[in-house]
C-alpha cells in the first residue's frame, strides 16, 4: 500500500513522499527498504535516524527531527503501527474444517471459522464468526464462544472445575454442569485454561486478552478489555471488573473482587475474599505499591538491622557488667 493509504488509514500526517510503496512492517534497526517502522521515544531517535526504513511512524510535531525522510505522524505511533501491520500483514487462515478435527454432531459453527488440526468441538458448542481454533484446541460440551475470538494451541474451554466436598472418607466431588461463555474478540495464549462454572456459568467478557498458560477456575467473571500475563493462576468464583491489567504469575484466591482501574504486578497474591480497589498493587499478600516498595527497602535493610542489634546487645550487657562491678 501507498504511504498516503496507511497514514488515511490511521488518521495521520504524511510528511515527505506519500506514493511510496510499502510492503511491510519492520523493526526500527533492521527494518529494509520498503518496510514501516515506528519510534514513539525520544531516546530511540537517533536509530531511527540510521534505520533504513522506508518510512516512519512517529509523533506528532516531530517531523523536524528526521530530515529527508518520509513520515507519518500520530498521537499514539505504537497504535498506528499495529493497525498498519493488522492491514498488510492479514491473517491467512480461510475459512475451513480441517479433516483431523472432531466436531460433534450438534455443534454449531459458523461458517467463516478456522478449525485446526486435531482440535476437538464437543456437544452443543458454538462457535461464532470468524473465530481462530488452532491445533489442538480443545471445547468441551456446552460452551459457547463468540465472534473474532482466537484460541492459541491448547487451550482448552469447559474442564470441570476443581470443586469437591469433604467427607469422612476423601473427597466427594461437587457437581461441575455450568458452562462457559467467551465473549467477542478475546485472545487466549498457548495452554491457556478456562473451567466450566459448577452452576451458573464462567465468563470471559468482550475484548479480554489472556497470555500463554493462564487458569481461569470455576464460576469466574472476568470483565472487558482485562489483560492477564502468562502463568497467573484464578481460583474460582473470582470476579474482575472492566479494564484490569493483571502481571504473570498471580495467584488469586476464591471469591476476590478486583475493581475496574487496578494494576497487579507481577507475582502477587491475593488473598480470598480480597477486595482489589483502583491503582497500583504489589506484593504477598498483595498491597498498595508505595506500601509494598516501603516494606520492601526495609527487607533489604535486615542484614544491617540485624548486625545493629547485635552490636547493641553486646554493648548493653558490656553496660550491665560495668554497673555490677561498679556495686
Amino acid at each position: 500500500m501507498r504511504v498516503q493509504e496507511l497514514a488515511d488509514h490511521v488518521s495521520g500526517r504524511v510528511v515527505g513522499d506519500g506514493e511510496r510503496q510499502i510492503d511491510r512492517i519492520g523493526d526500527l534497526v533492521f527494518a529494509a527498504v520498503s518496510e514501516i517502522a515506528y519510534v514513539d521515544n525520544e531516546k530511540f531517535f537517533d536509530s531511527a535516524l540510521g534505520s533504513s526504513a522506508s518510512c516512519l511512524i512517529v509523533p506528532n510535531g516531530t517531523a523536524k527531527r528526521f530530515p529527508h525522510r518520509t513520515l507519518i505522524e500520530v498521537a499514539n505511533p505504537k497504535l498506528a503501527f499495529a493497525l498498519i501491520g493488522a492491514v498488510l500483514h492479514p491473517s491467512r487462515r480461510e475459512p475451513s474444517i480441517h479433516p483431523t478435527a472432531v466436531i460433534a454432531e450438534t455443534a454449531n459453527i459458523a461458517s467463516t471459522a478456522y478449525i485446526g488440526p486435531h482440535v476437538t468441538v464437543g456437544e452443543y458448542v458454538y462457535v461464532g464468526e470468524e473465530c481462530i481454533l488452532h491445533p489442538n484446541v480443545v471445547l468441551y460440551d456446552n460452551v459457547a464462544i463468540g465472534n473474532r475470538v482466537i484460541l492459541h494451541a491448547g487451550v482448552c474451554i469447559g474442564a470441570d472445575g476443581f470443586g469437591y466436598v469433604r467427607h469422612e472418607l476423601g473427597y466427594q466431588k461437587f457437581p461441575q454442569i455450568g458452562t462457559v461463555v467467551i465473549e467477542d474478540d478475546v485472545e487466549m495464549g498457548a495452554y491457556t485454561c478456562v473451567d466450566r462454572a459448577a452452576l451458573g456459568r464462567t465468563r470471559i467478557g468482550r475484548g479480554t486478552k489472556l497470555d500463554n498458560m493462564v487458569h481461569v477456575g470455576h464460576n469466574c467473571d472476568i470483565g472487558e478489555r482485562v489483560v492477564i500475563a502468562a502463568q497467573t493462576g484464578i481460583s474460582g468464583s473470582v470476579v474482575i471488573e472492566d479494564d484490569v491489567v493483571i502481571g504473570g504469575q498471580v495467584g488469586f484466591g476464591d471469591h476476590t473482587r478486583v475493581q475496574k482501574g487496578a494494576i497487579i504486578g507481577s507475582k502477587a497474591g491475593v488473598l480470598p475474599g480480597k477486595i482489589v480497589r483502583p491503582g497500583v498493587w504489589w506484593g504477598i499478600p498483595v498491597q498498595p505499591l508505595d506500601r509494598y516498595k516501603r516494606m520492601n527497602a526495609h527487607m533489604n535493610k535486615l542484614g544491617e538491622m540485624r548486625d545493629e542489634i547485635k552490636h547493641l546487645r553486646q554493648q548493653l550487657a558490656d553496660l550491665e557488667t560495668r554497673i555490677k562491678t561498679t556495686d
